[in-house]
């Protein structure tokens, strides 16, 4: 991957420096890892609370949409607290807040207990998601922006495969409490260290600091606004069908592989953890450089690469989770995560540039309430549901097969709306020339 352009100007006092930037980046990257395997640690471990607190494959559902609907709630509050004040300490509350709730998730005994848990690391990851973007846009300029997220979110399959790797194999040696105490003790560093990340004025990196925000124009205005304009919320929409299809997929797939596939519990978790940090680095890297090399040809070529790759992985993902044949469907799931990871870094940098510098967090939470409300909140519930009540034997293998074939569907849905909003902002460009 080629190296970022420095911040400019470099004789801006206000502007961080080279290293310091990259120092930041480095740090989020770490944080962000740190987020998802948190977040994907309980895919793992379905089974063995399955059957140790006997739920059903719809309770085993709700364990990762609850968490998703708390974050949904925090993040347009942590948002308008990225806009308007520090971004350093709620970042910092936020990594406290989700790891403290993680180890708490090992001490639950009940599901009611072991649900809250898990809605509590929901409040605490919503502060990162929703402000580091809107930092990250302040410590590198536009030029390369694809490659900074791209770099900030490869710690997505990094962290989704180290919460798979922990889960299986913590949790099949040593139990799924264990597995929970691993994944939670290190945000406690993280929290602290976060407290040092540089908070450059808002705006420096797009021609000179923005000016403060107007009162009159509060957090509510700002998000209704948001709401009205077409392009953004094209975007949004496309990001909210595919978040649907990768949810589904990374809730689902352990399970998939043990139940439908036969293959052993704590393979089936490491193999497709494996799977993700591989694909994910790679298509991830790929995808930022690509994207930002594209810009020479199309100002659209965030969007253009982001549809393209996603509308062809929906046969991929159909290919993987219909076929028996290991020889067939592994490579079917390599290829499909593979481009799925390409749209990472543009489509967040995209997201980032069609807004000002002054709202760049609240796009990001009101973003991230949309995607989840309805992305990875109704997926593993409705897989869920729908193997509960699927033929005549609900739970069984044949109706879990069926119910993840939602899936492909949401992914080539994510890539038509993608192309279409690369294509209506193609038009608006030529209209304006």
């Amino acid at each position: 991957m080629r190296r970022v352009p420095a911040a400019a100007p470099s004789h801006t006092p206000d502007a961080p420096s080279r290293r310091a930037a990259y120092l930041a980046l480095g740090l989020l990257t770490a944080i962000n890892l740190l987020n998802y395997l948190d977040r994907y640690v309980v895919a793992p471990l379905t089974t063995d609370l399955r059957r140790e607190m006997g739920l059903t494959d719809t309770q085993i559902g709700w364990l990762l949409p609850v968490f998703i609907l708390m974050y949904m709630v925090a993040a347009p509050l942590f948002g308008a607290w990225g806009d308007r004040g520090s971004r350093t300490r709620p970042i910092a509350l936020g990594i406290g807040i989700w790891s403290i709730a993680t180890i708490l998730s090992g001490l639950a005994h009940g599901y009611g207990h072991l649900l809250a848990a898990r809605a509590i690391v929901g409040i605490g990851e919503a502060a990162l998601v929703a402000i580091a973007p809107a930092l990250l846009a302040d410590l590198f300029p536009p030029a390369g922006r694809a490659r900074v997220y791209a770099v900030f979110n490869v710690a997505i399959p990094v962290g989704a495969a180290l919460g798979y790797i922990v889960g299986g194999q913590v949790g099949a040696h040593f139990g799924w409490r264990a597995a929970f105490f691993v994944a939670g003790v290190p945000g406690l560093a993280l929290a602290v260290a976060a407290l040092w990340l540089p908070d450059p004025p808002r705006g420096i990196q797009d021609g000179g600091a923005a000016r403060a925000a107007d009162p009159k124009h509060g957090s509510l205005a700002v998000y209704a606004d948001l709401l009205r304009r077409g392009r953004y919320m094209l975007l949004v929409l496309g990001y909210a069908a595919y978040t649907f299809g990768l949810g589904g997929l990374a809730a689902w797939m352990p399970a998939f592989l043990e139940r439908v596939r036969g293959v052993p519990k704590a393979s089936a978790a490491t193999n497709f953890g494996l799977i993700v940090v591989a694909t994910g680095i790679i298509g991830t890297a790929v995808g930022g450089w690509l994207a930002d090399y594209l810009l020479k040809y199309s100002r659209q070529s965030y969007l253009w690469l982001s549809g393209v790759t996603t509308l062809l992985a929906a046969p991929f993902a159909f290919l993987a989770l219909t076929t028996p044949s290991s020889a067939v469907y592994l490579p079917a799931i390599i290829v499909a995560e593979l481009l799925m990871f390409m749209s990472t870094g543009p489509l967040n940098a995209a997201v980032v540039n069609v807004v000002s510098p002054l709202e760049r967090a609240s796009a990001a939470a009101l973003m991230m309430f949309v995607i989840h409300l309805l992305g990875d909140v109704p997926s593993p519930v409705l897989i869920g549901y729908l193997s509960d009540h699927w033929g005549a034997t609900p739970g069984s293998p044949a109706a879990l097969a069926h119910a993840v074939l939602v899936v492909p569907v949401a992914i080539f849905v994510a890539g038509v709306i993608w192309i279409q909003c690369a294509r209506n902002g193609g038009r608006a460009a030529a209209a304006a020339a």
